[in-house]
């Protein structure tokens, strides 16, 4: 067969799986305002939303056109860039500077911490060094050290918590996801060889340099396009130029060697620092609220359409233990080095009550099941990390998320 007929088969196949994801979204934009009522976090409805119609699909002889070859770059190259440009585009920026270093501590000092704990849990709980060794354990520790904290925030809106518990939870869930990405980013390169093993201070510098690497070329490109957009006058067109840039700055610093996501973060704060200062241009807003709806409720429905069963009945034990050891790295993380962080000068403290909010609402969602789904499938681990990926996941949003009222209501923050 030639590129050409290649090419022809796949453009065939799309068209024909076009009405099941059309059937899918639309039954999603249905169902959502009755669990919002009901108070069930969307992000379990979509996913057993996505099981089940991918199941009733299949039933019928039909593709549901996932594979796994084409995980990887819908995922990371198309999706994670739209989620995180619009969580960094909608932060207030007088309020981020404010509560900067608790934040940064959640996103960096945290996730490290968080990272190794369940890391270490992980190893040690599954006790399989050949089939699920150190650097097995780091990656899962790594994808599951990734918060979105949206459910919560939900729920913290509609009982009227302090703002800035909301904020600190969504900074976080923002610069932790960059910091968590990289990470993994980093370890899966070990693991496949695409990077060579070094020393740990040689790893860690590396690491610092691909953040810092990202942030500049953010930053370089943000600033151009926010001089660019100003000798715009129509939202049309400076909505078309926040998609270039984010795309842009994203496959900038990928071929630069650096953080795609770090840039593609840069690029949205400064373009949410300058639409403060033109408040008429609320049409970027809506349409990067469309475009983030989009991307997190199709993640949702992929990671249903590519759950298995069996990944309940072979995986359930590594599922358990990676609620356990996710639990406790982020309790571990989040009491021993956030109340350190606080004391430092200039720093204002966090009432007691909030530590134990900030343990519990630290859910995973979207960066996580889309670092597990990017996962390739040489690694011989790939399908336990994305089942405990799948399991925590599916912890978090129905236990922790959905119990958040009743744990407000006791410590009334």
């Amino acid at each position: 067969m030639s590129p050409l007929e290649g090419h022809a088969r796949e453009v065939l196949l799309m068209l024909q799986i076009l009405p099941f994801y059309a059937i899918l979204l639309a039954l999603t934009l249905a169902l959502e305002p009755w669990v919002r009522r009901l108070g069930v976090p969307v992000g379990a409805i979509l996913v057993l939303l996505g099981f089940v119609g991918s199941e009733m699909w299949v039933a019928t002889g039909r593709d549901t056109g996932l594979h796994w070859q084409w995980f990887h770059d819908l995922i990371v190259h198309l999706l994670l860039p739209i989620l995180i440009f619009e969580g960094a585009y909608n932060l207030a920026p007088r309020q981020l500077l404010r509560n900067l270093l608790p934040i940064l501590t959640l996103a960096l000092p945290v996730m490290l911490l968080c990272t190794a704990v369940t890391a270490a849990l992980l190893y040690l709980g599954i006790g399989h060094p050949a089939g699920f060794p150190w650097l097995a354990a780091l990656i899962a520790g790594a994808l599951l050290s990734a918060t979105d904290p949206t459910a919560v925030l939900e729920v913290l809106r509609r009982t009227g918590a302090p703002a800035r518990l909301q904020l600190l939870l969504d900074g976080e869930g923002l610069f932790n996801d960059a910091n968590a990405i990289v990470l993994f980013t980093f370890l899966v390169a070990l693991a496949t060889g695409d990077r060579a093993w070094a020393r740990w201070d040689e790893s860690a510098l590396a690491m610092v340099g691909v953040l810092i690497g990202g942030a500049v070329v953010g930053l370089a490109v943000g600033a151009l396009a926010v001089r660019l957009g100003r000798a715009l006058d129509r939202s049309v067109e400076r909505g078309v130029l926040t998609l270039i840039t984010a795309y842009g700055g994203f496959a900038l610093a990928i071929q630069l060697g650096v953080s795609g996501v770090v840039a593609v973060l840069c690029v949205g704060l400064l373009f949410g620092q300058h639409r403060r200062r033109e408040p008429d241009d609320e049409a970027l807003s809506v349409l990067w609220a469309y475009k983030a709806w989009f991307a997190e409720r199709l993640l949702f429905l992929i990671a249903g359409i590519s759950v298995q069963l069996v990944m309940f009945t072979d995986q359930w034990l590594a599922m358990l233990i990676g609620i356990g050891a996710t639990l406790v790295g982020r309790a571990a993380a989040v009491l021993l080095l956030l109340p350190l962080a606080v004391r430092l000068p200039g720093t204002e403290r966090l009432p007691g009550t909030w530590y134990p909010l900030l343990w519990w609402g630290g859910t995973r969602g979207v960066v996580t099941l889309a670092l597990a789904l990017s996962l390739p499938i040489e690694l011989p681990y790939w399908w336990t990390i994305q089942s405990i990926a799948y399991g925590v996941v599916l912890w978090t949003l129905s236990v922790q998320a959905m119990s958040m009222p009743l744990v407000l209501r006791w410590l009334r923050p």
